[in-house]
């Protein structure tokens, strides 16, 4: 049905397939044409990934001899990093040193007392200083949130605000600096002010007096001798004694004297018996006797008064003992005193234009001992606000080194020892060793680095140059997508003599020995080596190790880093005339051998400037063809539609004819 004929729909004689395969032979030309540019294309693409692999081992190459090299870059390591830790430029000094951090450097941190949420904040001027830098801004009035947040805003960094939840339904208001250091104090001023007295972020300052208790100071104005003793700096004044403590001449207005008292109450003692006492023991009065005769004295006679017990003694309870003296003779009593162990008391003082002169004790108990200890008087400065709630206080860095005190205004310091910033974390009670060493993790990294990408583009140059697909069977590392992928480049280059002698000559720069200011050396000694014996085998060998290949024995590596960096670093990179050039070694061989390969104008950008003009060439041929092709498929429609016409103009005639003939003869 579909080679059926429908006039004006079809062709009579199926001019399309005709012409197809007229043209498929037409384009043989140009499909030619087509393969070639897509052929030159992959070729471009192989040329530009192994641009790529050189470029990357050239660039690790070149970062193991040049004023890079990780042979100079340095690591601080520290024997305990939760206290001081530190970071080494280049080419500083290896060695170690001992420090102890005293103290960390910190900023102002002061919080609130818990406030309601619903707190609000005036309207006003509010000014926060941090140093010298002072930050001000004009607050419209509003909740304490808001507050924080206009307020954090506007510290440029310098100073935040912020809400804690200390317990549930109520907040405290946190404000920090942000700046540490003894030099950057948090103050406030104007409306700030205020606003930390009122929320107990702040209080007046106090300036304590202690009051040493000594036979200088005290003075025993009992009329009973011993009756004041003191003993470790604390005041004993027996029951009838009493003492004066002489204090400090201030002004009264505003003090406070704080100290500690206790009482010793004694046992009560049963009152003396009320009997009368016994009378004088009166002598007998004598007498005289004479030849029997005796004559007897009158008795003595002595008259003894009435007896009248004596009173029992009164119980005195005085517990107003405390006294205030001033220098004009006057003097304040203080609130009584409360029995019992050593307590904290504390008496504001609000007498006006007096000055203090001395604290007093007057005992008048008859059963009662008073012990005073720890005296202070305590001054309020109004001009002068400490922190009620620090979190932290601004100070500075205090370290050690090796003995010598150090204070910095913050916990990274950089100019204690030249190329190193050491970094204090916390207080330390023991010393902390920090050690400044090579950097022996990136030279190990680099090593391999250098090794991955030599051996990266071996493989690369092995797969163009070769058509054996055992150079990529070999590469067990890859998957099979990049297996495959590498297939289909298997062989690109294997007539390019320029690959296979650029292979050859790489391969003896790294089996070569070199220069180095011990003697010569190779990289073998050091761990780096290409190796045709299968390991424990005399005789069996591995194919995959004869394709130039690179091999790191890790042990012996990881030994010169340790033992022998310098002369691993020479085989790499050395300066053997003393020019501070290098101008030996095996990656300085590898970039120089390399570098003509890379460079503008050298061999693969030749390669696809080349190819790209070979694509270029089959892109304009191409066209042209395109052209012709279409020209030709157009003549040929042509003709054959009017080949179709004569045909059918030929068709109708000879219809016509036969449609007359026919009517001829029926007439």
């Amino acid at each position: 049905m579909s080679d059926a004929y429908i006039p004006g729909v079809t062709s009579r004689f199926n001019t399309d397939k005709i012409i197809e395969g007229l043209m498929k032979i037409e384009r043989i030309p140009r499909e030619r044409s087509e393969k070639e540019k897509e052929n030159f294309q992959n070729q471009k693409t192989y040329w530009q990934d192994l641009n790529r692999h050189i470029a990357s081992f050239r660039e690790s190459a070149r970062r193991l001899y040049s004023f890079q090299n990780p042979f100079s870059d340095r690591v601080v390591t520290s024997s305990d990093d939760s206290i001081v830790t530190g970071t080494a430029i280049r080419q500083t000094t290896v060695g170690a040193r001992e420090f102890i951090v005293k103290q960390i450097a910190q900023a102002d941190r002061f919080l609130s007392s818990p406030i309601d949420g619903s707190f609000n904040v005036e309207a006003g001027m509010y000014t926060f200083i941090v140093g010298k830098e002072k930050i001000s801004f004009d607050y419209k009035g509003g909740m304490i949130q808001d507050f924080a947040e206009n307020f954090t805003k506007r510290g440029r960094g310098k100073i935040e605000a912020s809400l804690v939840v200390v317990k549930p339904g109520s907040k405290s208001l946190l404000i920090e600096a942000k700046s540490t250091g003894a030099e950057n104090k948090l103050s406030f001023t104007d409306k700030a002010r205020d606003l930390v007295l009122n929320i107990d972020m702040m209080e007046k300052a106090e300036y304590i007096n202690d009051i040493a208790l000594n036979r200088n100071s005290v003075m025993d104005t009992a009329t009973e001798y011993k009756l004041v003793n003191i003993d470790k700096n604390s005041l004993v004044v027996g029951a009838g004694g009493a003492a004066v403590i002489k204090l400090p001449e201030l002004a009264s207005e505003g003090l406070i004297i704080r100290f500690e008292v206790s009482t010793a109450v004694r046992a009560t003692e049963p009152p003396p018996s009320q009997e009368p006492p016994p009378g004088p023991t009166i002598p007998g009065a004598g007498l005289v006797s004479y030849k029997n005769v005796v004559v007897e004295n009158d008795p003595f006679a002595v008259p003894i008064p009435e007896w009248t017990p004596p009173p029992i003694p009164v119980r005195v309870d005085d517990m107003n003992a405390l006294f205030i003296t001033f220098t004009d003779g006057s003097s304040v009593q203080l609130a009584p005193i409360e029995d019992g162990d050593f307590h904290k008391v504390e008496y504001l003082i609000t007498e006006t234009d007096k000055t203090i002169d001395s604290f007093d004790v007057k005992n008048q108990n008859t059963h009662r001992d008073i012990s005073i200890s720890n005296i202070q008087v305590v001054e309020t400065n109004n001009e002068i606000l400490v922190p009620k709630n620090p979190v932290s206080m601004a100070q500075d860095a205090i370290i050690s080194l090796e003995g010598i005190d150090t204070m910095r205004p913050v916990n990274t310091i950089d100019d204690l020892l030249p190329g190193v910033t050491v970094i204090a974390r916390k207080v330390s009670e023991k010393p902390v060793h920090i050690a400044v060493e090579v950097d022996k993790k990136t030279v190990k990294d680099s090593l391999i680095s250098f090794v991955g990408n030599y051996n990266r583009l071996m493989s690369e140059i092995n797969v163009l140059t070769r058509n054996d697909d055992r150079v990529i069977q070999e590469l067990t590392y890859l998957s099979p997508e990049e297996q495959s992928k590498l297939r289909k480049k298997l062989g690109a280059f294997v007539s390019d003599s320029t690959i296979t002698q650029f292979r050859s000559v790489l391969q003896n720069a790294l089996t070569a020995p070199y220069l180095t200011a011990d003697g010569t050396n190779m990289l073998a000694k050091f761990g780096i080596s290409t190796d045709a014996r299968l390991s424990g085998s005399s005789g069996s060998y591995d194919p995959s190790r004869l394709r130039g290949y690179l091999e790191i024995d890790e042990k012996k590596l990881d030994d010169a880093i340790d033992n022998n960096i310098t002369a691993l670093q020479q085989v790499f990179g050395f300066d053997s005339n003393g020019d501070r050039l290098v101008d030996t070694g095996a990656a300085y061989a590898c970039e120089s051998l390399v570098r003509p390969y890379l460079e503008t104008g050298g061999l693969i950008s030749m390669k696809i400037a080349t190819l790209d003009s070979r694509i270029k060439d089959d892109d304009r041929r191409i066209i042209a063809m395109d052209k012709q092709l279409a020209d030709k498929e157009a003549a040929l429609k042509s003709q054959y539609s009017q080949m179709e016409g004569a045909y059918n103009r030929m068709e109708q005639m000879s219809n016509s004819l036969d449609n007359f003939s026919k009517q001829n003869s029926g007439n």
